[in-house]
C-alpha cells in the first residue's frame, strides 16, 4: 500500500530523534541526541548545528525560533544566528537523565520527556511547559516516547518504550491540563513491538515508529493495528508529517550494530509518500 520515496537525508544519526517540520519555513528538523546536534535538509542543502550537551525535541516559535530540549533546561534557538536563551531548567540538577521524546501541543504548551542516560528504570518522566510553567505530569518513566495529540484535542498520546504501552490522556478542553488518570491505548507488546515516537494524522490515525522492528505501524483512533509500513533501517525511532501538503511522513532511524545487514541506512533520515495528509506542528506560544 505505501512505497517508500527517498532516503531523505543519509547523514547517519547515532540516534536520530524529534523530527519536526516547520509550517512556516516549509522546512524539517531533526536530531541527533547522543551526536549533539540538530540537522536539516532545506532545498537539498544540508545543514547542521552542535551543541554542547545532548538535544532530543522542539516546537517552532515563529518563522526563526525554535524551542529546544536540551539535556539541561528548555531554551529558545534563533535558526538564523545560533543564538540560544534559557526559558526554564530541565531536571538540572540531575546529571543521571538528559531529554527525550516532545511535542508542542494544541494550546501552545510543550510536552518533553526525560530518561536516564543509561536508561535507568523509571528515572524520567513527561512534564509540561506552558505560560511559563513546567509542571510534571507523569512520573516514573524509563523511556518517554510518542507524545502526540488527536486532532479534535480531546487526547494526548505518550509511551514507555520500556514498558511497551502507549497511554492515552484526556484533556481540559480550555487548557489542555490533563484532565483524571490516562488509560491504556495499545498493548504494543502483546503485539511485539516496542513503541517509539509517534504522530497522528488529518484522520485521528496514530502512526508509531518501532525501534528493533523495522517498521512504522499505523494505529486506529481505537487503538486497532490498521496497516505497517516497512522500514529500510531496524531501530526507526520519530515521525513526523511535512511537505507542501502534509502527505509526506518523515522519519528518523538510529544506527545499529554494524555486523547487522539492514545496518546500511541505519540512522539516515527517510520520506514516504502516503496519500494521507497529516497535521501542520502547532505554534509554541512563549
Amino acid at each position: 500500500m505505501f512505497m517508500i520515496h527517498d532516503v531523505f537525508d543519509a547523514r547517519s544519526c547515532i540516534l536520530g530523534e524529534g523530527v519536526i517540520w516547520h509550517p512556516e519555513r516549509k522546512q524539517l528538523f531533526w536530531f541527533d541526541i547522543l551526536g549533539r546536534k540538530l540537522l536539516s535538509n532545506f532545498a537539498g542543502r544540508q545543514q547542521e548545528w552542535n551543541f554542547d550537551d545532548c538535544v532530543s525535541a522542539a516546537g517552532w516559535v515563529d518563522s526563526s525560533t525554535l524551542l529546544i530540549a536540551g539535556e539541561r533546561a528548555l531554551f529558545t534557538f534563533d535558526i538564523e544566528t545560533g543564538k540560544q536563551c534559557q526559558v526554564i531548567p530541565l531536571e538540572a540538577d540531575n546529571p543521571l537523565t538528559r531529554s527525550n521524546d516532545g511535542r508542542a501541543d494544541p494550546w501552545g504548551g510543550f510536552w518533553i520527556g526525560t530518561m536516564g542516560k543509561q536508561a535507568q528504570y523509571k528515572a524520567g518522566a513527561i512534564y509540561r511547559y506552558f505560560k511559563g510553567e513546567l509542571r510534571p505530569l507523569f512520573p516514573s518513566i524509563t523511556i518517554p516516547n510518542a507524545i502526540c495529540f488527536s486532532p479534535d484535542r480531546r487526547y494526548g498520546y505518550f509511551a514507555d518504550t520500556a514498558e511497551g504501552m502507549i497511554w492515552r490522556q484526556p484533556l481540559a478542553e480550555h487548557d489542555g491540563w490533563p484532565v483524571g488518570e490516562p488509560e491504556l491505548f495499545i498493548n504494543c507488546r502483546d503485539l511485539g513491538y516496542n513503541p517509539d515516537g509517534a504522530t497522528v494524522d488529518n484522520f485521528g490515525h496514530l502512526w508509531n515508529a518501532t525501534w528493533g522492528a523495522g517498521i512504522i505501524v499505523r494505529y486506529t483512533p481505537n487503538g486497532m493495528l490498521e496497516s505497517i509500513l516497512d522500514c529500510p533501517a531496524k531501530n526507526m525511532t520519530c515521525v513526523a508529517f511535512g511537505g507542501e501538503s502534509l502527505t509526506t511522513l518523515f522519519a528518523t532511524s538510529a544506527q545499529q550494530e554494524p555486523s547487522d545487514p539492514a545496518s546500511r541506512h541505519a540512522g539516515s533520515t527517510f520520506s514516504f509518500e502516503l496519500g494521507i495528509q497529516g497535521l501542520p506542528e502547532y505554534q509554541v506560544i512563549l
